[in-house]
């Protein structure tokens, strides 16, 4: 599951992300609203956990813009404002639930679950894009400037994972655990093999590749960080 977190309090946000990453989400962080608004409609997320106040942008404001795209992601706002007119103007523009600080991250985890229940029975996207590539889940058919892109059923999973976490570094650990559903490392080389053949597939011909290697920490899909 993929949640982005748009906190600016640095401390409470690095709780937060540790916390939940226990229970096994993975969390993108920023640290401004304007930064919040371009990732939430970068990519598709399973939750958006969003401060009300923040700098550049405020948090109401990421929650009807994200709205006024279409998106039907669960929102959890967060805030220090605690009277019903604040948590009645949160939900209006388009907050799933208001939870105010501070908190305690029992609670925190509790409204994340059920938001999160609540979004797999809503969400009927079937659709994924970044850039030139598009994915359909539904047909489970891949391409990339319309042209079909031939994928096994590893490399069609392996794609999408990439996909919802466009320029975000993910590990061997997260592809491990949430791809190939092995929550140890065997020791293979099965990671590298699979991430060169969809490279070859996915980039091969085309002027801007996607996939790339960062040294040490992983791969990204989109915007390259090292190699």
């Amino acid at each position: 599951m993929a949640i982005l977190l748009i906190e600016d309090d640095l401390q409470a946000a690095q709780l937060m992300r540790q916390s939940l990453a226990q229970q096994g989400y993975v969390v993108e962080h920023v640290a401004d609203g304007e930064s919040g608004l371009k990732r939430a409609l970068e990519q598709s997320w399973d939750l958006i956990i969003a401060d009300r106040m923040l700098p550049k942008m405020e948090g109401l404001t990421i929650v009807k813009e994200v709205r006024a795209k279409g998106s039907q992601v669960p929102i959890l706002i967060l805030s220090a404002l605690a009277e019903v007119d604040d948590r009645v103007r949160g939900l209006r523009a388009g907050g799933d639930d208001y939870l105010t600080k501070p908190y305690a991250f029992a609670e925190l985890l509790a409204r994340v679950e059920g938001l999160l229940r609540r979004g797999k029975q809503v969400d009927v996207s079937t659709h994924l894009a970044y850039a030139d590539v598009e994915v359909d889940l539904l047909d489970r058919t891949a391409k990339r400037s319309g042209k079909t892109l031939q994928l096994t059923t590893r490399e069609f999973d392996l794609l999408v994972f990439l996909l919802r976490h466009a320029n975000q570094v993910v590990t061997r650990k997260m592809l491990l655990e949430q791809v190939w559903d092995l929550h140890f490392d065997p020791q293979t080389n099965v990671i590298d093999v699979h991430m060169s053949r969809l490279r070859q597939i996915v980039d091969k011909g085309f002027e801007r590749l996607l996939i790339h290697t960062v040294r040490g920490a992983g791969y990204v899909f989109g915007e390259s960080l090292d190699d």
